[in-house]
């Protein structure tokens, strides 16, 4: 009997808990990538993430690493304390777009002007996913939701905001990059720019975020490869992908 071999295997950055999101949500994706960057890294073992509130709120249970749970919106004011007290540890945030671009505006830009060694992984769908669909600050001009029915108004709402391209104007900010994970090519894309990121802070460089544009099928009310489609088509265009700053290239030239 021939011996089989193996190709792929889960990443041990996560434990054996069944990921809660929904069918199509790319959140399961955006945490195999950081799963992988922590054990290729060898940081595993000295890492801590912070669980935000939405619907990664659960993501404790789903990463082998130390987890710690913050309130709405302060998961960088936590991560703040946490690495000033273990400042050889590699701290990360794991955020919502309403839990970051929202209550917790202050605490992300706050975080990135002092120049935190810490890193934000921000997810950006668009809307609010774990309380039934809102209008989230990143939603776009048009988009239907619960609380914006007949679409997004700018003159109501204003204009969505972009995040990544606001934080790089901070001086304090050393890495600053806007990924997608909807086809394997820019899955790895996002690997490397998250992987970039966690080095970064391995190397005592600084603040670093990094924005992933991703999908809402439920909410949106779409299947979930319309959903991607509507992601490409829609978001974006709105929201390029690339490298927003690098100061470590800046230093470099």
């Amino acid at each position: 009997m021939a011996k089989t071999k193996t190709i792929y295997e889960k990443s041990n950055g996560l434990s054996d808990a069944h990921l809660s999101y929904c069918p199509g949500c790319t959140h399961g994706i955006i945490h195999k990538l950081v799963a992988e960057c922590l054990v290729e890294l060898d940081v595993l073992d000295r890492t801590i993430g912070i669980s935000s509130v939405g619907c990664s709120a659960l993501n404790y249970d789903f990463f082998s690493c130390d987890m710690q749970q913050a309130a709405h919106g302060r998961a960088p004011a936590v991560a703040t304390g946490i690495k000033r007290v273990k400042p050889d540890s590699i701290v990360f945030t794991y955020q919502g777009d309403g839990d970051l671009a929202s209550i917790g505006i202050a605490e992300a830009i706050h975080a990135a002007h002092r120049g935190e060694n810490v890193t934000i992984v921000f997810v950006n769908n668009a809307i609010y996913g774990m309380t039934g669909g809102q209008m989230a600050p990143t939603t776009l001009i048009g988009q239907k939701t619960t609380t914006s029915p007949d679409g997004r108004e700018e003159a109501h709402s204003g204009l969505p905001l972009k995040i990544s391209e606001m934080m790089a104007t901070i001086p304090g900010a050393t890495y600053i990059e806007r990924v997608s994970v909807h086809n394997p090519k820019h899955v790895i894309k996002a690997k490397k720019a998250l992987k970039k990121a966690f080095e970064i802070q391995k190397n005592k460089q600084g603040f670093t975020l990094i924005e992933f544009i991703s999908t809402c099928p439920v909410n949106w009310g779409m299947k979930p490869k319309d959903a991607v489609d509507w992601a490409v088509d829609n978001m974006i265009p709105y929201y390029p992908l690339g490298v927003f700053k690098d100061k470590t290239n800046e230093e470099a030239n």
